[in-house]
């Protein structure tokens, strides 16, 4: 490019500003070569040396954080991270082990008659009439520092009787310059508990526990009654729940919970470990009521308030949620003993340390996942998504398909631990269908009852798994997974004979297609035909149109049934004509999955239980509609004993009843696989126990060193720039310089005019 310089005194001077400026510039453009962050780093670098966990979510925020209401898996990091439950289970053994949490043990229900006469735990069920759970809370637990329970120097709350217009003007309510401390009492959980039956609340639980708790149905009759009250007279004042009692929840003192339930139910200390009978202070409930609060969505749903390890202290919907350590949290050691591999592989080196290991956890939102997996990749999260269990499986197929990642991921050293859950795939034959159902007469019954039994043979689970899972999970016996009291790898269990035989090494395989062939013909259909008409055997498979990879899972379907010579007809159709069907009982064959509650075998055969029928007028999880008295007897008397071997002996039992009869085939155990950098330690996935990330702990020096050896500065093109910025700068002084030479301009070494040159 061709320039000119006016060399008069004052564009001299004018040009030696631009220098100046010049200079100052490529100073800056040197600066930013020096201290660029790496490539596509979405915070400053000194982030990622603290004591951080950070990973991301998708989709929208979490609906509520309210713990009577929540009931979603993206909403637990949150609600099991800021309330402390009364139970929980041991982070590493298995069987899950129940144990005390915010109470000082797991505590065993004293049995009484109908005249109030205390009865022996081996009582029969149908003498108890109702079951008392007296628990002891730790004392000197705590709730989170918050706004609720700041008092002024005459003892009075701050902030409960805000002017709606300031509160309006808060984006959080931690922008309140005073919190306060509390400690937790029996009656914070009295009234956690009676939240369920609020209609502000809208519990997703009151049916259940209704029917357990005494006493809760009327008090939910009672509050409906008076939320209906005060609206129609036009009353906007708090619902107190203290003012309405319950005759089956009541704190007997300060650190002494009693809960009455109806009868004997088994399991309701698993309903402990969950977030419905968490703590609630009523000062939350009574400071939230502003009405400024709704302008910016500042509610009990958006803003916890417990005494959990963590406490919410940011949260932007849609962008960023940030937990961070509960200062006033009681001291939890991590757990010393687990299972034999847990040793092996590093679990136990933390053993009695205090936890929470890490002081945050960071979550991003981020809407796409190939910026998330990228981000993982470059160690800028620690998961790519903490709160679920099958982003891992992704990974291990992309591994399997291209040597290239597979490389990278192991180069890498990215963890994807793996567990079988406690749940289910399967797929089940409806009970009243008059085809592959009971069956009218005996004869029928046995000809359907060999039909099920050829299907459930010629359904290749272990294919399935090995193509549409990519080898994650395993193939299932019966009801019961793995993991759970009543499993046993020498147990019928693990061995279902109608489907599978032992060969000459003792090695477990399925039946062969011929034999599935001998049962088509005992059942009335050799190849495929009615013996009796010639005309082919059409069965129907019921199938949800909208999910994902439904034309390949399809032909895979019928080509099974094809193995037999049966035409499968597939009657795919939306999620709510499908489940119309399914409670009307119309279904034939039908792909149904279930993922437990809580990790008890009454959780699993509770689904084959006769009167728990989905087409009945109880409307029930039994989906098959199968009904077997034999069955129904001995899940009758397991589900309301305690893990003895009496239990393990009906379980084996009922096993082998539904084994044979074959309501289900009975599918796979999903596998559920976690993604992880190697400086995640502690990290055993499972679904069950909701506070894991409690006893995750980060290395975060070896974070550090990995985020700048897998991300190079992007320095050249700062460096470009000023290599350009440096030429151009010399250049215009050069040519500065001679023109003024040749004009004269300037003083020489010895004080002496330059004289202009021709």
């Amino acid at each position: 490019m061709a320039f000119t310089v006016d060399v008069s005194r004052r564009s001299a001077a004018r040009w030696a500003g631009r220098l100046r400026a010049l200079c100052a510039a490529a100073a800056v453009l040197a600066l930013l070569a020096g201290c660029s962050r790496p490539v596509n780093a979405p915070r400053a670098l000194d982030e990622y040396a603290g004591n951080t966990l950070f990973s991301s979510f998708s989709g929208r925020s979490p609906r509520t954080l309210d713990p009577q209401a929540s009931y979603s898996s993206d909403e637990t990091i949150y609600v099991y991270g800021a309330y402390e439950m009364l139970y929980g289970y041991h982070y590493l053994k298995r069987p899950y082990e129940l144990v005390p949490r915010a109470a000082r043990e797991v505590a065993a229900p004293v049995y009484y008659d109908r005249e109030g006469r205390e009865l022996s735990a081996d009582a029969p069920a149908s003498e108890i009439a109702r079951s008392v759970y007296r628990i002891a809370i730790k004392q000197g637990m705590r709730f989170a520092p918050h706004p609720a329970f700041a008092r002024d120097a005459a003892g009075g709350y701050l902030y409960h009787d805000l002017p709606p217009e300031k509160a309006a003007a808060l984006k959080s309510p931690l922008d309140l310059p005073e919190r306060g401390i509390r400690e937790v009492t029996a009656e914070d959980f009295v009234y956690g508990i009676k939240r369920i039956a609020s209609p502000l609340v809208v519990s997703p639980v009151l049916s259940a526990m209704q029917t357990h708790i005494e006493g809760l149905d009327v008090l939910a009759q009672t509050l409906q009654q008076k939320v209906r009250a005060m609206r129609e007279a036009g009353d906007a004042r708090w619902l107190d729940l203290r003012e309405t009692p319950v005759s089956g929840v009541r704190a007997l003192d300060r650190y002494t919970l009693e809960i009455t339930v109806k009868g004997k139910y088994a399991q309701f200390s698993n309903w402990l470990t969950m977030s419905f009978f968490a703590p609630v202070p009523w000062e939350a409930e009574r400071f939230y009521h502003n009405p400024g609060f709704r302008e910016n969505n500042i509610s009990l749903a958006t803003w916890p308030v417990g005494a959990g390890p963590f406490m919410l202290v940011k949260s932007l919907a849609n962008r960023e949620h940030v937990l961070q350590r509960n200062p006033n949290y009681r001291f939890e050691p991590y757990p010393c003993e687990g299972m034999p591999e847990d040793e092996k592989n590093g679990m136990l080196a933390d053993c009695g340390k205090p936890t929470p290991f890490v002081d945050r956890i960071v979550m991003t939102m981020e809407k796409e996942a190939v910026p998330t997996t990228t981000k993982f990749l470059q160690g800028y999260y620690d998961s790519p998504q903490i709160t679920r269990l099958d982003v891992g499986q992704g990974y291990l197929v992309a591994m399997g398909d291209d040597p290239e990642k597979e490389k990278l991921y192991r180069g890498r050293r990215l963890q994807f631990p793996s567990t079988i859950e406690a749940s289910i795939s399967y797929i089940g034959f409806n009970w009243l269908d008059p085809v592959v159902g009971a069956g009218s007469t005996p004869e029928q019954a046995r000809r359907n009852r060999l039909l099920r039994q050829a299907i459930s043979i010629a359904l290749d689970w272990e294919e399935e798994i090995a193509i549409f899972s990519k080898g994650q999970g395993r193939a299932a016996h019966g009801p019961l997974p793995p993991g759970l009291f009543g499993w046993r790898e020498d147990g019928p269990e693990a061995f279902n004979p109608v489907v599978y035989k032992k060969d000459a090494s003792g090695r477990i395989v399925r039946r062969s297609i011929e034999e599935a062939r001998r049962l088509m013909e005992l059942a009335g259909y050799p190849d495929g035909r009615d013996a009796a008409t010639g005309r082919p055997l059409v069965l129907n498979f019921d199938w949800q149109s909208a999910a994902a990879g439904s034309k390949a899972y399809l032909e895979w379907v019928a080509k099974q049934f094809a193995k037999l010579g049966i035409q499968l007809e597939v009657r795919a159709t939306d999620y709510n004509r499908f489940q119309e069907k399914m409670l009307k009982g119309s279904a034939q064959i039908y792909l149904w999955g279930w993922l437990a509650d809580y990790p008890d075998a009454e959780n699993f055969f509770t689904l084959l239980y006769g009167p728990n029928s989905k087409a009945s007028s109880s409307g029930g999880e039994n989906a098959s509609n199968y009904a077997n008295p034999e069955f129904d007897r001995r899940f009758e008397r397991m589900k309301d004993l305690e893990n003895t071997p009496e239990k393990a002996r009906l379980i084996d039992e009922m096993t082998r009843i539904v084994q044979q009869d074959a309501p289900w085939s009975f599918g796979y155990y999903p596998t559920s696989v976690a993604a992880l950098q190697h400086w995640v330690k502690n990290a055993k996935p499972t679904q069950m126990i909701r506070y894991n990330v409690q006893y995750m702990r980060i290395d975060a020096a070896e974070r550090m060193e990995k985020i700048s050896e897998w991300n190079a500065p992007l320095v050249w093109p700062a460096a470009a720039a000023l290599a350009l910025l440096a030429a151009f700068v010399w250049r215009v002084r050069v040519t500065a310089s001679r023109r003024a030479q040749r004009r004269g301009i300037g003083a020489g070494p010895r004080g002496d005019a330059h004289r202009r040159r021709s």
